[in-house]
């Protein structure tokens, strides 16, 4: 897993991944949130602006997979 990604299709690819990962119970939660959170950070603006996911991500995701990266990102900020 790259941390920067200039190209959002790539970007929504490998978050879908890791969701699914999560999803099939390959992956447990907390290492979910950790490489969800190295992604925020590294990627800024082009994964989470003004508390939404790019309309160009979020197509590539599908809306639960988008509860549940919002989810870990507000759990972050807070």
């Amino acid at each position: 897993m790259r941390k920067t990604y200039k190209n959002p299709k790539e970007l929504g690819t490998c978050l879908k991944d890791l969701v699914d990962f999560y999803l099939d119970d390959v992956m447990e939660y907390n290492k979910l949130k950790e490489k969800i959170i190295i992604l925020a950070n590294a990627n800024g603006d082009r994964l989470y602006k003004d508390g939404n996911i790019p309309i160009k991500i979020s197509n590539i995701l599908g809306a639960s997979r988008v509860d549940i990266i919002k989810k870990v990102l507000s759990e972050k900020e807070n």
